[in-house]
């Protein structure tokens, strides 16, 4: 593997700790513009398979939280957002050390459900699609101990 590693992009600020399952990716990092969210991280040791490449398992990781973040946003108050469907589809390998980021391009917020289709892109290489179905929850009972509300602003940028 190599030890040249990308930079981080400017406007990208890292996430802290205590995300949950999300924590697996760290250290990984958030741009919020507007109602436009992106999520990214330089490819190291422990999001890498056997291969050396980024494991699949975390692009798939990052994108659920991309697509779900990126429907939240949109919503009056955050809400823990199910995931009832996510699809993907692997296009080219997230290589060691090079910065992988979300662009989300479609985002529909219906009645209960939210719908999102977006990238994971190596510059502007494609390295995963993705698209998914959200519950958008009537709701408060989704979280453990009340911990969700600031969970979903860090994600969101609103802390």
């Amino acid at each position: 593997m190599s030890d040249e590693l990308a930079s981080v992009p400017e406007g990208f600020e890292q996430l802290g700790e205590g995300l949950g399952y999300s924590d697996s990716l760290q250290p990984f990092y958030r741009r919020v513009d507007g109602d436009a969210v992106n999520f990214g991280l330089v490819v190291l040791e422990q999001h890498a398979n056997l291969m050396g490449i980024c494991h699949g398992g975390c692009l798939m990781t990052l994108a659920d939280i991309a697509a779900a973040t990126s429907i939240n946003i949109r919503l009056p108050k955050p809400a823990g957002l199910p995931t009832i469907n996510l699809g993907f589809d692997f296009v080219s390998p997230g290589r060691f050390g090079h910065w992988l980021q979300t662009r989300t391009h479609l985002v529909e917020v219906k009645r209960r459900f939210g719908f999102c289709a977006g990238v994971i892109e190596d510059g502007d290489k494609p390295v995963l699609r993705y698209s998914g179905t959200f519950y958008l929850p009537d709701h408060d009972g989704m979280w453990k101990d009340g911990a969700g509300d600031a969970a979903l602003r860090r994600l969101a940028g609103g802390e």
